[in-house]
């Protein structure tokens, strides 16, 4: 068990929680959630060590163990499954088969557990580290975003693996119907304050919600008592008759700690900027093949035709070409044989989940947003800024400062500044809380336009599916 007593973290003026105090109770399993930047991963980094804190008591019992998932992807092994046995602990450094279990359920192939983890994707990179810290068996087991970089059957068997989970687990993830299927408590950072609740996210929200509900209430009513009071007061005041009764007032108006109206919070509220189309058909492929140097095609002699207000979904298991196939269509790479057609009055929104590392970091946000409008309008670049949550001063924050979550919302900024009819989203909603994504799941649902969607978040609802190595599509 660990216990945070008053803990308090600032940076600057802009403070993250204010003595805040907390237990996690042996075999708890607890959801860690509140919006982008307000100090999830801070936390996390704290529990770790690996931040210091300003104030209170973080109490951790003696030879407590911890299991993170490193962010440094260095390898000294020859294969993967070598690699991967690292993570066991010291007494079963024999016990092969419990990383081969891991490896199996995270997607990796008998061929690439014998394979060197250097040439491993970026992805099965990160993949392996969660494997490693999974076989360790900490006392405490640390995720964050655990499932970026998995796809939906790899995501399933995670969530598999968590709910058996036989100690105390922390988990930050967007996905709110996998941190639902795994936690015991819910644990949010709210207006600097921590709350920790048994029960899912659904639960903690709502109970958030009430309890906001009913400070505004009583806000009310004890403003208009303190009204009433205060002109009493005015009116009797010059009354010497009265004089003692105004002295009571004024000692208990004084007394009387006034209630404080909750700042407003901003949810993330946009619509992507649709551009009229009036054919039925945007895009044709035909016999569309493609693969990278020296290996082996990912897929080929690919058909399949887009019209103006279909959802499609691309799933698969990672590696068989969903980001390829969305770059291809968007004139990303170049295709072996075959060919992309265009409707001459398409228009194209391309959000790209590796984009983040295409902005620049001494540019603004608002700079940023302004180079993808067509006319440079200042004024249309800090409107866009606003509605992904870069109000006032933020709007001018440089990007080397921003989190990965805000990153993301300016690559939604940028596509949104222009109209489309199209829009092509690679795992769109990593990287942002569970508010964002949820907001950016409607704007795609009330979008006019077509949608072509690579995601393992299954809240997202699509009319057909290209599914496997080949892309076939099916109607659901």
């Amino acid at each position: 068990m660990i216990a945070a007593e008053h803990l308090t973290k600032s940076y600057g003026s802009w403070i993250l929680f204010d003595r805040i105090s907390f237990k996690i109770n042996p075999k708890e399993r607890v959801g860690l959630v509140g919006r982008n930047g307000h100090g999830k991963t801070t936390l996390f980094r704290i529990i770790l060590g690996q931040e210091d804190y300003d104030g209170g008591v973080l109490s951790i019992p003696k030879n407590y163990r911890f299991g993170h998932v490193a962010q440094q992807l260095e390898f000294v092994e020859d294969t993967t499954l070598a690699e991967g046995m690292r993570g066991l602990p010291a007494n079963e450094k024999d016990h092969r088969w419990k990383v081969e279990k891991i490896l199996a359920g995270l997607g990796f192939s008998d061929r690439q557990m014998q394979s060197r983890p250097e040439i491993l994707s970026g992805g099965f990179q990160v993949r392996l580290n969660l494997a490693k810290t999974l076989v360790s068996e900490p006392d405490l087991l640390l995720l964050d975003e655990p499932t970026n970089y998995l796809d939906i059957t790899s995501i399933r068997w995670v969530q598999r693996f968590l709910s058996d989970w036989p100690r105390e687990l922390i988990l930050i993830t967007h996905d709110r119907g996998f941190m639902d299927g795994v936690v015991t408590h819910t644990m949010g950072i709210h207006r600097k304050k921590v709350r920790k609740i048994a029960g899912n996210t659904g639960k903690y929200y709502a109970q958030i919600a009430q309890e906001e509900e009913i400070h505004e209430k009583t806000r009310i009513k004890d403003e208009r008592k303190r009204q009433e009071v205060e002109q009493f007061i005015t009116r009797f005041r010059a009354k010497a008759r009265l004089a003692g009764l105004v002295q009571s007032r004024i000692k208990t108006l004084s007394k009387k700690q006034k209630t404080e109206k909750l700042e407003k919070i901003r949810d993330l509220e946009f619509s992507f900027n649709y551009r009229s189309f009036r054919s039925k058909q945007l895009l044709s492929v035909n016999e569309l093949s493609f693969a990278y140097p020296g290996q082996n095609p990912l897929f080929h002699d690919l058909d399949f035709s887009v019209h103006s207000a279909d959802r499609i979904c691309v799933v698969g298991p990672n590696g068989k070409g969903k980001t390829t196939l969305l770059k291809l269509l968007a004139g990303k790479l170049v295709p072996q044989s075959g060919d992309v057609t265009y409707h001459p009055d398409a228009a194209v929104g391309f959000y790209e989940q590796t984009n983040v590392h295409s902005l620049q970091d001494s540019f603004t946000v608002a700079q940023e947003v302004q180079l993808s409008l067509g006319d440079g309008d200042y004024q249309k670049a800090r409107n866009i800024c606003g509605a992904m949550l870069f109000e006032g001063d933020d709007a001018l924050k440089k990007i080397a400062v921003l989190s990965g979550g805000e990153k993301a919302r300016v690559i939604l900024g940028k596509v949104i500044a222009l109209p489309v009819n199209l829009l092509l989203l690679d795992e769109p909603t990593n990287h942002l809380d569970m508010e964002s994504a949820d907001a950016l799941l409607a704007a795609i649902d009330a979008f006019d336009g077509a949608v072509i969607l690579v995601t393992h978040n299954e809240k997202c609802t699509c009319m057909h599916w290209l599914t496997g190595s080949s892309f076939l599509k099916k109607i659901r």
